[in-house]
């Protein structure tokens, strides 16, 4: 299934962010950090994400583009990525989005952040867990492409009449 753009940008509406200037860097910021920032999770997506996914760079950088405009929510994502970037460091000597996918999988798992639970002011593992990886489960569930993956043609958000939301998924 390939994630577009357009996918992203449902997503962003879909969560209430607002519009999104492609192509541009995030505000206030170092245009060599927006580099790392969105290596970082596009990295993280192509672990967390499902092997038919396809499109997965596109899609989180325009994702991200729009979700960052939040000054306070952009500074959690910027502290989870560098964290995470900082124990990649520690185990492969390396950022994490240069280690394979299993070795970015084996990272988040040894780090516990598959067991984590969620919490913007927890432990870094918590943070990472927030911040990353249900930021970017967020942006493909909430996306149309993501809710047909799951069997709902029209995620809650999204136009479609009143039987879209009436129905459960089909089989």
């Amino acid at each position: 299934m390939e994630l577009s753009r357009r996918d992203a940008v449902a997503a962003l509406a879909a969560v209430g962010a607002g519009a999104v200037a492609v192509g541009t860097h995030l505000s206030g910021t170092d245009p060599e950090e927006d580099d790392v920032l969105r290596r970082t999770m596009v990295a993280a997506g192509e672990v967390v994400y499902p092997g038919e996914v396809s499109g997965v760079a596109a899609f989180v950088e325009t994702f991200l583009a729009g979700r960052l405009d939040d000054e306070s929510h952009a500074a959690g994502v910027r502290e989870a990525v560098e964290t995470l970037d900082g124990y990649a460091a520690t185990r492969h000597d390396a950022s994490f989005a240069d280690l394979s996918v299993e070795q970015r999988d084996d990272l988040l798992r040894a780090a516990g952040v598959a067991t984590a639970a969620e919490n913007p002011d927890g432990t870094e593992v918590e943070r990472i867990q927030y911040y990353v990886i249900n930021e970017l489960l967020l942006a493909l569930y909430a996306s149309p492409a993501g809710g047909e993956l799951v069997g709902i043609e029209n995620p809650p958000g999204h136009p479609g009449g009143t039987g879209s939301y009436q129905r459960g998924p089909t089989p």
